[in-house]
């Protein structure tokens, strides 16, 4: 992870939590702050899906994140702390992720697309299990998964919703993704598999009238899906900054050896 140079335009912006927002009207008054469109680096304030939303408002010009954590959970954030904000920044590693495209096509006909920095996740819309045919590769591997849903989840997005379904963390350099069930009914002991970066991935509904799926990438869902296709998008290269000492992959790696 190298430094990146020391930043002259900082934006800082913040989440609706009223922390989050004390916090940069404190930081703003001290630092001064800059449009997003004109920062190198963006301070972002608040939790993990607060990051997720400011990368993703940022994908066009792929500028820098640096989080600082005033929200709840914090695994993609760095410690608050107001003193050396931009010597902090400067001295930041940086962790490059790349997102998972969703192509989800729905029962009407209608086709959508989005990016994915966590985990594309094919959910249950009633109190109907889910049956998904899954596809690597263009060949049948499960030709029928009764199950609560079931996701692809990116190195950066393995410690989130996959961790709580029980798949596996990837360590972010490991040019892998996770093929992990929610709840699978049957097969019962299938776990999910581990996949190469290049793997696409295809899931067709079976009953879909019957049993209707909806498909989520981050924030955005499509309801009411009948075949979803996801890949990674290697082109697209977003950038989150962490403390020295304190790296992405450090975190990845104590979480595996916490009690």
């Amino acid at each position: 992870m190298n430094p990146v140079p020391a930043p002259s335009r900082i934006a800082i912006c913040a989440s609706d939590r009223p922390e989050a927002l004390a916090a940069r009207d404190r930081l703003v008054s001290r630092y001064g702050s800059v449009a997003e469109a004109e920062a190198d680096v963006i301070v972002a304030l608040g939790g993990d899906g607060f990051m997720l939303e400011t990368l993703h408002a940022n994908l066009s010009r792929r500028t820098p994140v640096y989080g600082m954590n005033r929200g709840s959970v914090g695994f993609l954030m760095n410690d608050y702390e107001e003193d050396g904000l931009p010597e902090r920044v400067a001295a930041a590693g940086r962790a490059v992720i790349h997102p998972l495209q969703m192509d989800a096509w729905t029962e009407s006909g209608q086709a959508q697309s989005g990016l994915a920095i966590n985990e594309v996740s094919l959910l249950r819309q009633t109190r109907q299990s889910a049956k998904l045919k899954i596809s690597v590769d263009d060949k049948v591997r499960l030709e029928e998964l009764t199950c609560d849903g079931c996701m692809v989840a990116t190195p950066a997005g393995s410690t989130a919703y996959n961790l709580s379904a029980h798949g596996p963390i990837i360590p972010l350099d490991a040019r892998m993704l996770a093929l992990t069930p929610i709840s699978a009914f049957r097969p019962r002991r299938w776990r999910g598999a581990m996949l190469s970066h290049r793997a696409k991935v295809e899931f067709e509904v079976l009953e879909a009238d019957k049993r209707p799926v909806s498909a989520v990438a981050d924030g955005l869902e499509v309801r009411n899906v009948v075949r979803v296709a996801v890949k990674e998008r290697r082109d697209v290269a977003l950038t989150m900054l962490f403390d020295a000492g304190r790296s992405f992959e450090e975190r990845v790696l104590a979480e595996q050896f916490m009690a």
